[in-house]
């Protein structure tokens, strides 16, 4: 049997590359995006675009139009980046940082919880950034906030759906070069989605919860 995907945040960067990816793996795609992109258009999958993770509205259109379809993986990408610097902070920018990083996320898959079943798999994109520990530079505080925020629930998430045999990955990319970060990174986003996928591979209800690093690495809380 086909096996089913869905990537939100699919138009570019790594979701466009996790669709491109597990096409070539001859998987049913699902690619979700606020606005479709030729890129996106020319993979041929089938693409779900006027979703808006961060609008209730949107998130219900998506549910129905998901309405059984059964998901073997979730991955939960969309993600936006803004830069706040201590006495110049743009509380608008934060919270909006919220909206799409933290509570989509949690939307998402709260809304998708019908097409999920034992052996189902979540994935949340996150970043080191979001690591207290791994904090020794400041700045950026709605970005920071909201990954640590999100690698709060994927834990919680881990937990609550760890009795219906569903796993969840929480996962950073490493420095990808995205249209979000200005295109310069260690890796492209092509490298980045194959090491994600290959974490996403290894996940289990053994290794739910963790925080990795797509080369495999364990990351500090």
């Amino acid at each position: 049997m086909t096996k089913t995907v869905l990537v939100t945040g699919a138009n570019r960067g790594i979701g466009l590359s996790f669709c491109r990816h597990y096409q070539a793996r001859g998987w049913n795609v699902y690619g979700v995006c606020r606005n479709t992109s030729d890129a996106l258009d020319a993979l041929q999958i089938n693409v779900v675009s006027g979703i808006d993770v961060s609008d209730p509205e949107s998130i219900t259109q998506l549910k129905q139009q998901l309405e059984g379809i059964p998901l073997d993986i979730l991955i939960n990408n969309a993600g936006i980046l803004r830069n706040e610097r201590l006495g110049s902070l743009n509380f608008s920018d934060m919270q909006q940082q919220f909206e799409v990083n933290t509570l989509g996320p949690l939307r998402v898959t709260e809304a998708l919880m019908g097409n999920l079943s034992e052996g189902s798999k979540v994935a949340l994109i996150t970043s080191r950034m979001g690591s207290i520990t791994d904090n020794t530079s400041g700045g950026y505080y709605g970005y920071r906030m909201s990954k640590a925020a999100l690698n709060s629930a994927g834990v919680s998430l881990a937990r609550d759906l760890a009795p219906k045999g569903i796993a969840v990955a929480i996962l950073h990319p490493g420095l990808v070069g995205t249209e979000m970060i200005g295109g310069v990174g260690d890796l492209t986003p092509d490298e980045a989605a194959q090491r994600l996928i290959a974490r996403i591979d290894e996940l289990s209800l053994q290794n739910s919860g963790s925080f990795r690093h797509s080369n495999g690495d364990s990351l500090p809380w």
